[in-house]
């Protein structure tokens, strides 16, 4: 028998967990048609967030320019973008590194 050492992968925060099971994200832009009152009522019906949470990524998107709204697998985001289209927004999706 050998007693080669053996080699322990180094504890993930949870953050990190989330990054790497979770590594595509969905970002709204900002754009000159819809009104942030419109966008804050998407955000909450089509992903479920609280008032707080939506009026918040609302005025990222205003204010920034963009804001991730929402992450996950590659699948998931494609269907979120496309469900923002459908509301009107502007949205892509990327790989987050």
């Amino acid at each position: 028998m050998s007693s080669a050492p053996v080699e322990v992968e180094p504890t993930l925060t949870p953050d990190e967990i989330t990054l790497r099971a979770n590594p595509w994200v969905t970002i709204v832009w900002n754009d000159p048609v819809n009104l942030m009152s419109y966008v804050s009522y998407v955000f909450q019906k089509y992903f479920g967030y609280d008032k707080k949470k939506a009026e918040k990524l609302m005025m990222e998107v205003h204010e920034d320019g963009k804001s991730v709204v929402s992450t996950g697998s590659r699948e998931e985001m494609e269907r979120d973008v496309q469900a923002m289209h459908e509301y009107g927004l502007w949205a892509t999706m990327e790989k987050q590194e």
